[in-house]
């Protein structure tokens, strides 16, 4: 019996000593600098945003905040760098909006979203633009949607290639409304976008700080934005909500994740540090000139977020039988 108590009493203490240990190390975080990882290239949206957010939390935390781009294969590099990372808050990914659909369009993912990543923060979002030629001849969404299903087949889509943003939102946009319209892709966002500017394709949702110069000067015709709320770079355009298409909704998001069992407090510290950055009233300008609309929250409302995106697109993307390039 006494050795049964001595290896219960050392059994406790070598527990409460590893887990003063692990407390200890976790209250002392972070002591060294943070990766960023950044799935793309430099220079894009989501460089950008990872610089910006990257900088503020370096003066948050106190250590310097390094974002390396490690992009490739619709961001499935970068991503399995972290998911494959030690989980103790020093590697972050900036995800964004493929990290919704690559279960669906990428075969042999290397990662699993749910059991790998943890959402940290969801960081912001870029309304797209539904634009058309000027020659078309309609005003607004539900002129269009009448035209399209009075035509089915007759008119077709442009995107910068399959499985991009503008093919998802054009794919959501037939399965709310029921019309018929062809798909158009292309090798990037640039060729598809100049062949509606020359009514070569009917119509496009393009992000609006693309095609809003365009807009301005009157080589597109703008009929709705994309967002859950008007946009503050075209507050005169309605939402395809308020356009007369309740619930469609799409965006290209942003959202910061870590390695599966990081510690729960380190989570929660950088969820405060970002969510501090995104208030800050100078990145919420730097941020509103790229058309990002900041926006932040809990750990459970980023993972809620995430959950929702991948949920909702496996239906349209199976329906609709995409395949990635």
């Amino acid at each position: 019996m006494k050795r049964i108590l001595s290896w219960i009493t050392s059994f406790a203490l070598l527990f409460s000593i590893n887990a003063w240990v692990a407390a200890s190390a976790a209250d002392a975080w972070p002591t060294k600098p943070i990766r960023l990882i950044a799935p793309v290239p430099p220079g894009g949206g989501v460089d950008i945003l990872a610089r910006a957010i990257g900088q503020k939390l370096q003066g948050s935390l106190g250590v310097p905040v390094v974002v390396e781009n490690k992009p490739g294969a619709s961001a499935v590099i970068g991503t399995d760098l972290v998911a494959k990372s030690v989980p103790d808050g020093y590697t972050l990914l900036m995800g964004y909006s493929v990290l919704g659909t690559n279960k669906y369009l990428v075969q042999n993912l290397p990662y699993d979203l749910d059991r790998d990543l943890v959402p940290i923060s969801y960081v912001g979002y870029i309304p797209l633009v539904l634009v058309t030629p000027p020659s078309l001849p309609v005003s607004s969404v539900a002129e269009l949607i009448a035209l399209l299903k009075a035509n089915p087949g007759k008119y077709s889509y442009a995107s910068g290639g399959v499985g991009a943003g503008a093919h998802l939102a054009a794919e959501l946009f037939k399965h709310m409304t029921g019309v018929s319209v062809l798909h158009v892709p292309y090798k990037g966002n640039a060729p598809a976008l100049a062949d509606v500017l020359g009514g070569h394709v009917s119509l496009m949702f393009d992000t609006i700080t693309t095609s809003l110069p365009m807009i301005r000067a009157g080589k597109l015709k703008a009929l709705a934005t994309t967002g859950p709320t008007r946009s503050a770079l075209a507050p005169e355009l309605p939402t395809m909500i308020e356009a007369g298409v309740p619930g469609f909704e799409i965006s290209a998001w942003y959202a910061v994740f870590a390695p599966a069992k990081t510690p729960r407090d380190v989570l929660e510290r950088l969820n405060g540090a970002i969510d501090r950055a995104i208030a800050d009233p100078e990145l919420a300008r730097q941020m509103a000139e790229q058309g990002v609309v900041l926006t932040g929250g809990t750990l459970a409302q980023a993972k809620a977020f995430v959950d929702g995106e991948v949920a909702r697109w496996g239906p349209i993307i199976k329906a609709a039988n995409i395949k990635a390039e």
